[in-house]
């Protein structure tokens, strides 16, 4: 059991959904503890075998949720995740070494970064975050994968050239969460003037609420047009909402909450002192890790 926060921050790079990802681990578990103690004992190295169960689960998980997500009402956007401090710390509250748990800080959980995942085919998205993201070399990747570790190497550099082509230049995170104060500030006033200052021209909001709950289904684009929909929705609201800065996959954010309960989080893609993206998710069912902040 030791190595379940290892492939659960595995499957989440994998799947881009939290549920997802603690169901694929789930099921490894099951497929291991199906097998007799003699079997167990022969496997020379179980976390290995754990993380090549794994992902092959996500593989097929990746390959059907395309389908699902075709259906999908509205936009899909990954499954934020709260603050990384839970993640950091080891089950006594001590700072961990294993580098598959540091990772949740670097820019492999930044909601930029998991939206351009979502454009790759399967297996380049495996090969590429089990190689670049978690250093599993080619050969293992390729058993996970079932293709040859060259086939592996060039479905990683495909999907390199993806990250790269999206890339903005980085903000440094201090600066970031002054300009998401601003927002928040701007926003609860309604303050159309402020909001456009702080939104690129050409920025774009994405809505997901699943079909569950009332969200823009198609995205939202330029920055006058966004200040004017901000402020009619938070003016419009049933109950005014708490809105929170918060840690969101990693980066500045922010926290819709309503007689104490998430209704909404927000992830920003910052470029200088412009916002260029805003994901709002409103699905509930992508914010019960959010429960109870």
């Amino acid at each position: 059991m030791s190595e379940r926060r290892r492939l659960i921050n595995l499957a989440y790079r994998l799947l881009g959904s939290l549920a997802e990802a603690e169901d694929a681990v789930q099921e490894t578990y099951v497929r291991w503890y199906a097998m007799s103690r003699e079997q167990q004992d022969a496997i020379e190295s179980p976390g290995a075998w754990l993380t090549r169960v794994a992902g092959r689960i996500c593989l097929d998980v990746l390959g059907s949720a395309r389908a699902r997500r075709e259906r999908y009402v509205g936009e899909w956007v990954p499954e934020p995740l709260p603050g990384a401090t839970q993640w950091l710390t080891g089950p006594a509250g001590g700072a961990t070494a294993d580098p598959a748990d540091r990772v949740t800080l670097d820019e492999s959980v930044d909601m930029a970064f998991l939206v351009v995942l979502e454009s790759m085919t399967p297996a380049e998205r495996v090969s590429f975050i089990l190689h670049d993201v978690f250093r599993y070399s080619f050969a293992e990747v390729a058993g996970i994968v079932g293709r040859t570790p060259a086939a592996c190497r060039q479905l990683a550099s495909s999907a390199r050239r993806r990250i790269s082509a999206s890339r903005t230049p980085t903000t440094p995170v201090a600066h970031q969460a002054a300009v998401v104060r601003d927002f928040k500030q701007a926003w609860q006033a309604g303050d159309i003037g402020a909001l456009m200052g702080l939104l690129d021209p050409d920025a774009t909001v994405i809505a997901d609420g699943g079909g569950l709950t009332r969200a823009s289904l198609h995205p939202i684009e330029g920055g006058e047009r966004i200040a004017h929909y901000l402020t009619d929705l938070f003016a419009k609201a049933a109950g005014t909402p708490t809105v929170l800065e918060s840690v969101v996959n990693g980066r500045p954010g922010l926290v819709a909450q309503r007689d104490g309960s998430t209704v909404a989080v927000y992830a920003f893609d910052i470029a200088g002192d412009r916002i260029t993206r805003i994901w709002a998710v409103l699905n509930p069912e992508k914010l019960r890790a959010w429960a109870g902040r």
